[in-house]
């Protein structure tokens, strides 16, 4: 499925979309980014499915601070959704080392390559290898990840993430919905 713009008046189709496919191919975890909660909370399923809600990292968008509310987080993990926050692995402490010397990083070459495909390919990739890093998906498994261009979601995707000192192990299988020309 291609959406015709980026954005999250997408965010109900792909969740959807996202759904269906995990039931019809038996892949038994999603991972979505999900900063303030709204995504992950449309993927409350009984169909047996993990869900991981990837947040964004304390620090984002202010120091000390994180956008996922608390009663957000409490309300997640009482519907037996994991909420995983941590650093970001395609951006953390090299991104503060570009800052603060000019310049790129290699890892920042993967995020903005991932980026040709959309700002959600490269979301989706980057929360799976921060779960998969956090134990909570299981290593060698296809699962589905979803993500997003700025809010809500428009990216889904199968994928068999690797750890992030193999990243270029990490497959992407097959992508269920993108927007078109992002």
């Amino acid at each position: 499925m291609y959406f015709r713009k980026k954005g999250e008046e997408n965010t109900k189709n792909t969740v959807k979309l996202a759904l269906d496919m995990a039931v019809e191919r038996n892949i038994k975890y999603i991972v979505a980014a999900s900063s303030k909660g709204g995504t992950a909370k449309l993927l409350k399923n009984d169909k047996g499915i993990n869900i991981v809600a990837v947040t964004h990292a304390y620090g984002y968008p202010e120091p000390g601070k994180n956008e996922l509310p608390e009663e957000v987080r409490r309300e997640l993990e009482n519907d037996g959704i994991k909420v995983l926050t941590t650093t970001h692995v395609l951006s953390g402490a090299e991104r503060g080392i570009s800052k603060a010397f000019g310049g790129i990083s290699p890892v920042e070459v993967i995020a903005n390559t991932l980026r040709f495909f959309g700002q959600g390919t490269k979301v989706c990739v980057e929360v799976s290898i921060m779960a998969l890093d956090a134990g909570l998906i299981p290593f060698g498994e296809p699962i589905i990840a979803i993500g997003g261009s700025a809010h809500g979601a428009d990216t889904a995707m199968i994928l068999t993430p690797s750890h992030a000192d193999s990243i270029f192990d990490t497959k992407i299988n097959e992508f269920i919905c993108k927007p078109y020309n992002c």
